[in-house]
């Protein structure tokens, strides 16, 4: 089918299909760091997390032949790399944000240690889900092509803020992010929920590296994860550590990142490549704009380093 010309409507379109692919490693990382922090404990590794987790979900696909054996064994890396962030923190005197850094410092240098055989070879793209057959326009149709994960991270979103308000495991979390000495008062091991929390967003941010190198942009190699990982914690904030906030966070991510190629498909290509700045933009000034210390950590759990 031909191409229309559909004049500036190609900028909204481009945005919102740009959004709808951008967004989804946004999603999962925040709502990994979300989980994370509302049990009180903030983790920057992410960034590594996601990183690993986007090599082998590649290499396990490109072995296998199958993205979601490849998806499975990202999210796989990620609770590894969870579990043991978590076990460290446990110690007394460890600083999480410390350990968080030199984690995502080590899943970086592991990912390209171990990835570079797979540079190359081309793995299977995890499918999308086709939702413009209603219209005739084929810029329609490709905007509405969207991935699995996407689906699945939305409908995550919405789990996750109904289990933090409407059952017993998401008000375990909520105590031990907002009070340790609660948590022991009521027989609960902080230690053992944190660890749990944790090891549960490393697997949504490796699930996010394995859209990236399986889906959008679809290849493995070292700088796939564009600083997501680290992006994720100021999105958190900015959502106020709520997981629907997060969704909708996560698209605004997603729109600005989608911003210089919507404008260039209808030949705006002037500072194009500044444009790739807008999300890092974007974060800077929500920083800013959240930097007031009535709002900074409003909602924010009473554990995290943060804010003590």
């Amino acid at each position: 089918m031909d191409p229309v010309d559909i004049g500036l409507w190609g900028v909204p379109l481009a945005i919102l299909a740009g959004a709808i692919r951008v967004s989804t490693p946004f999603l999962f990382v925040s709502l990994g760091e979300c989980l994370t922090e509302r049990s009180g404990r903030i983790n920057l590794g992410l960034e590594g997390t996601l990183i690993f987790g986007a090599m082998s979900g590649y290499a396990i696909a490109y072995e296998t032949g199958s993205p979601f054996l490849g998806v499975a064994a990202a999210a796989l890396a990620g609770v590894v790399f969870g579990l043991f962030h978590g076990w460290v923190c446990k110690f007394k005197g460890v600083n999480d944000i410390a350990i968080g850094i030199a984690l995502m410092l080590l899943g970086t240098g592991l990912a390209f240690f171990f990835g570079k055989p797979y540079i190359q070879p081309v793995a299977p793209k995890l499918p999308s889900i086709s939702l413009g057959g209603w219209s005739d326009v084929p810029q329609v149709q490709a905007a509405l092509q969207v991935n699995v994960l996407f689906l699945f991270g939305a409908v995550l979103a919405v789990f996750l803020w109904w289990m933090f308000r409407a059952t017993r495991v998401g008000l375990v979390i909520r105590v031990v992010g907002d009070s340790s000495d609660a948590a022991r008062a009521m027989g609960l091991n902080a230690d053992r929920v944190r660890l749990l929390s944790t090891a549960a967003g490393g697997a949504f941010a490796g699930i996010a590296g394995a859209y990236l190198s399986l889906y959008y942009p679809g290849s493995w190699n070292e700088g796939v994860s564009s600083g997501q990982g680290l992006m994720a914690v100021a999105l958190v904030i900015f959502a106020r550590w709520n997981p629907i906030n997060c969704f909708w966070a996560a698209l605004l991510f997603g729109g600005a990142g989608a911003l210089g190629p919507a404008l260039q498909s209808v030949g705006v290509s002037e500072g194009y490549y500044l444009f790739f700045a807008a999300p890092y933009v974007l974060t800077l000034g929500l920083l800013i704009a959240t930097s007031s210390p009535e709002r900074a950590m409003q909602g924010a759990p009473a554990e995290l380093s943060i804010t003590k």
